[in-house]
């Protein structure tokens, strides 16, 4: 392809333009290709966040040199061991208010009767009712297992399931950390048949 040659204008114009230009030095002046063998010039790596891990840790890998981060272990809270309830021990609860609830002096705020059940029915009851009660805010309630006194083999009597096994199930975890006390109630609320059991208020249960 054949170069143009400037025309007078554009000769003028390019004058006007370099008059007022200075030469380099000969140091450094740069020869025609010089440009493609100057090395490229570094780029400075992106600065890491606060808190972030480096580049290998976001990819899963740990330098060879560093130890892996171990698990902190948490601690575990101990449970709470309540201890015993029995008809004449009442752990945690003050003299008065124990002579109190043994001579019926507690108002009763509800009551069932367990006499008649089954023993897997009467166990699904006594938990259902101890649970519903102490959410109604309740303190004194009464169970009546029925006496239920009959002979052994041997001709000496002996208690029925429920009076035996009731306060089995009122030591139970889930109920023992909604009772206070339990003990047999007055012959006018059922004597040796029935029990009078005192309940945590929820702000107290364990």
């Amino acid at each position: 392809m054949a170069r143009r040659r400037a025309s007078k204008d554009e000769a003028e114009l390019f004058r006007q333009v370099v008059k007022d230009a200075k030469p380099l030095p000969q140091d450094k002046r740069l020869r025609l290709g010089m440009l493609d063998e100057l090395p490229p010039e570094p780029v400075p790596a992106p600065p890491e966040a606060e808190g972030m891990a480096p580049a290998s840790r976001k990819r899963g890998r740990v330098p060879k040199d560093e130890p892996l981060p171990q698990p902190v272990a948490q601690p575990v809270k101990a449970p709470v061991i309540l201890p015993a309830l029995k008809h004449d021990s009442a752990p945690g609860l003050d003299k008065r208010s124990q002579m109190r609830l043994k001579r019926g002096q507690v108002a009763i705020e509800a009551r069932i009767d367990l006499h008649g059940m089954t023993q897997d029915a009467a166990h699904v009851a006594l938990n259902g009712f101890i649970a519903r009660s102490q959410a109604r805010g309740l303190r004194c309630v009464l169970v009546i297992t029925g006496k239920g006194t009959r002979r052994d083999e041997f001709g000496r009597y002996e208690a029925g399931v429920l009076k035996r096994e009731v306060p089995r199930w009122l030591n139970e975890g889930g109920n023992r950390e909604k009772v206070l006390a339990f003990v047999h109630a007055q012959p006018k609320d059922g004597g040796g048949g029935a029990l009078y059991v005192l309940l945590r208020r929820v702000r107290e249960e364990a």
